[in-house]
């Protein structure tokens, strides 16, 4: 194992002698194997074609990475994490035309869809409004898109990346966190503006689209500890991604996504509680699309949800992950 250190004797990457280490410039580069008809991705410098002989020797793909020798290991994630992020949005959407407004004009197709169908039979429970069972069902879809998508993505995220982890010594857990941020960046260009501009002419006060932060990021807690879950699972049980979809699908029709909550029965919303996406949605909707100040409650058991997923999801995968190269 070669290893590289900074100027303050500090180890950056340690790779294997077959993948030797180089400098050039401000930069660290390392040669990690090509696999057969791999796609090209950006950040990524290719010495070799892509459609090699698969056992033709091994071929080079050199990953440059910035070397600061005064940056802390925070720092050096990071940029890191920058990288792969700014990699998994430019690969997702290469040669589209809309980008990430795809993650807005989706829930306002499924939006318009509901709308037609329900919302003539579930507007008496929203004031006799439609518009107000539209805003609902948005809410509701923007929550459920961004957690099915992003668990999703943090899911495959480990194992697909088994190649370059089998040859340098990277932080395994920045490759579910990148897949989060992704879609927390695609969110923020997509759905948000539109739902603080909801929120701001529903409540007419500033506060509560500053407040629609609290909400989103127990979100971003609760995606990050089944990220982590689901990432560590899929090492072991390579048939995890078809029971998620299963999952995904339950949260979903549990969710008063399309459909008011009070239509549950008493003895349903029991079981329903243990689904830590309500809160969320709950909260949104109440500071979005009433006039009232925040409520503090939903906030805090939306928070309360996230904590306890984020720490129960990232002790899991600490605990397995000494194992996962055995596996990829």
């Amino acid at each position: 194992m070669a290893k590289y250190f900074d100027q303050n004797n500090e180890t950056f990457l340690s790779v294997a002698e077959s993948g030797p280490i180089f400098t050039h410039g401000s930069q660290l580069k390392f040669d990690v194997p090509c696999q057969k008809n791999s796609t090209k991705v950006p950040g990524i410098e290719y010495n070799t074609p892509l459609n090699h002989d698969l056992y033709s020797p091994s071929p080079i793909m050199a990953l440059s990475v910035k070397a600061n020798p005064k940056w802390s290991p925070f720092q050096r994630y990071l940029e890191l994490l920058h990288i792969l992020v700014e990699r998994n949005l430019k690969g997702r959407y290469r040669g589209s035309f809309l980008g990430v407004y795809w993650s807005l004009l989706n829930p306002l197709i499924m939006t318009g869809l509901y709308a037609a169908i329900f919302g003539a039979a579930f507007a008496t429970y929203y004031d006799n409004s439609i518009l107000k069972y539209v805003l609902a069902a948005f809410t509701g879809l923007i929550v459920i898109n961004f957690f099915s998508v992003s668990t999703s993505q943090a899911l495959a995220s480990v194992v697909g990346n088994g190649a370059l982890l089998n040859k340098i010594r990277l932080p395994i857990s920045i490759f579910p966190v990148s897949m989060i941020v992704a879609n927390i960046f695609q969110f923020v260009m997509g759905p948000l503006p539109l739902l603080a501009i909801v929120t701001l002419i529903n409540s007419k006060n500033p506060l509560n689209v500053v407040a629609l932060i609290f909400p989103l990021i127990a979100l971003s807690l609760v995606c990050a500890g089944v990220g982590f879950l689901v990432s560590a699972l899929y090492v072991f049980f390579r048939d995890l991604p078809y029971f998620y979809e299963l999952v995904c699908f339950v949260l979903w029709i549990s969710s008063p996504v399309f459909y008011p909550a009070e239509i549950v029965p008493e003895k349903i919303k029991v079981f329903l509680q243990v689904n830590p996406l309500i809160p969320i949605i709950e909260s949104i909707r109440q500071i979005s699309l009433s006039s009232d100040l925040p409520d503090s409650i939903l906030i805090a058991h939306s928070f309360l949800n996230g904590i306890i997923i984020l720490i129960l999801g990232w002790i899991c995968f600490r605990a397995w992950q000494k194992q996962f190269m055995d596996l990829l």
